[in-house]
């Protein structure tokens, strides 16, 4: 269950260094009415987030009104890829907006075309048509209706959807049900009996990665396998930053392709260049049918994308699968501008040889700290899983005061995430430099030693 940060300004020592600056207490006194103000008039479920107000970003920092400055370990929830007010996208927005072209439905734009050409000539063989969406949620959605669409023309009864236990894929009502956290589907009460989870073979808690226990589970469940229209995953999940091993993904292509399944990955975090490859699947040696695309992909402003098959994509006939804002022409330049700078600078890359300098950091801390129970990641996407010492319980009260006292240092994370609240999520911008990672990592390890030690 998720906890609110207390609106209780805290004294806490003051920080000065290239990339951390806190002069105030935490919450800043001064921001208490706005804090307050989206209390009283925002839903409680909004509360979730530590007590940075934020006014501004650029890089890999956030500063408030007052002064103080953090390092940003979240990219605003994986989005700022190519850095918080990209020079780059903010041009390309400004020019949007001043010609001024702000909303065209499904009319035709050029903006539009050359995003779709852009993502598709980006795209594996033989991945060639790009659907615009607002919401990574939505991606799911969609490509969960193209599969069961697809299945119905072989069978009626090939509508099943295996995915994973502990996935994430959104807060819609479809996204939620194809998710594996039993907590977040309680309000549902009609659960589609055709949307069934099996163990994450990377999951850290899970002795067996192998693909028999993906059979296993199936046919305990009384599963015909010639039912299943489509397999996804998150291509690491969320919650954990953990990924499948590479064997296990192989043998859930061949399996997909004997049974007429589609496999989809979920990128809408792993794509561009997050991973440490432009996409997160490329780790595994094989391609898609479908892959989902949102967060990274314009580095600020809401737009997503469904990426697949023409044979695929092209199953709905025109007008009956569009959206209200689908490649809103704004969303659309700040993509092409975040998706050329991010080629441009080899972001992908500088991300993997990054990620080489978080493994062995936030290893270090590992090895050091029992409350540290596993490390996951790859590329600019780790997780630390908080821990009752000398178990794998989660500990996700601890983790909750850890991101607290990080925040209070003047390293931003987000909330605890994944199993019990408990894995301290890392995510920075892929602009990040070495310096800065292994200052980070030196206030995660901080805050772990001073909260864990009372």
């Amino acid at each position: 269950m998720g906890k609110a940060y207390p609106l209780e300004p805290v004294e806490v020592k003051p920080v000065s260094t290239r990339y951390r600056k806190i002069i105030t207490k935490i919450p800043v006194p001064e921001s208490m009415p706005i804090l307050e103000k989206l209390r009283q008039w925002e839903p409680r479920s909004m509360s979730g987030q530590p007590l940075v107000v934020w006014h501004r970003a650029k890089g890999v920092n956030v500063f408030d009104a007052y002064g103080n400055m953090w390092l940003d370990f979240s990219s605003g929830v994986l989005v700022t890829n190519a850095g918080h007010g990209n020079p780059a996208i903010c041009k390309a927005i400004k020019e949007m907006v001043s010609r001024p072209f702000l909303h065209n439905y499904c009319f035709p734009s050029e903006i539009r075309a050359n995003l779709a050409e852009k993502i598709g000539s980006l795209a594996p063989e033989p991945l060639k048509k790009v659907f615009f969406l607002t919401t990574g949620a939505e991606t799911i959605e969609c490509a969960i209706k193209l599969s069961r669409t697809a299945g119905r023309l072989i069978s009626p009864n090939k509508k099943i959807v295996v995915s994973f236990e502990h996935a994430f894929h959104g807060r819609t009502l479809g996204a939620q049900m194809v998710g594996g956290i039993p907590s977040l589907k309680e309000w549902i009460g009609n659960l589609d009996p055709d949307m069934v989870q099996v163990p994450f073979p990377g999951d850290p808690r899970q002795s067996d990665r192998s693909f028999d226990l993906f059979i296993h589970t199936l046919k305990e469940k009384g599963i015909n396998f010639d039912n299943i229209c489509a397999v996804i995953s998150e291509t690491y999940q969320g919650g954990s930053a953990a990924f499948m091993p590479v064997e296990y993904v192989r043998k859930l292509r061949e399996f997909c392709d004997k049974h007429k399944a589609f496999l989809i990955f979920d990128e809408v975090q792993a794509g561009f260049g997050r991973t440490g490859t432009l996409w997160g699947f490329q780790h595994y040696g094989v391609i898609p049918d479908i892959f989902t695309l949102g967060k990274g992909i314009s580095s600020g402003l809401p737009i997503s994308a469904v990426v697949g098959k023409p044979e695929i994509m092209d199953l709905y006939d025109p007008g009956t699968m569009t959206s209200t804002h689908t490649g809103n022409p704004v969303c659309a330049a700040s993509a092409i501008a975040n998706i050329d700078y991010i080629i441009k600078k080899n972001l992908p890359q500088h991300a993997e040889k990054m990620g080489r300098v978080f493994e062995k950091e936030l290893n270090r801390i590992k090895e050091k700290h029992p409350v540290a129970g596993f490390v996951c990641g790859k590329g600019l996407v780790w997780a630390i899983g908080i821990v009752k010492p000398a178990t794998m319980e989660p500990d996700g009260d601890l983790a909750f005061e850890i991101v607290k006292k990080c925040v209070e240092k003047g390293l931003l994370l987000f909330a605890p995430v994944g199993f019990m609240g408990a894995s301290l999520k890392i995510a920075p911008p892929l602009v990040i430099k070495k310096d800065a990672i292994i200052e980070g990592c030196a206030v995660i390890e901080e805050a772990i030693a001073e909260v864990s030690h009372g």
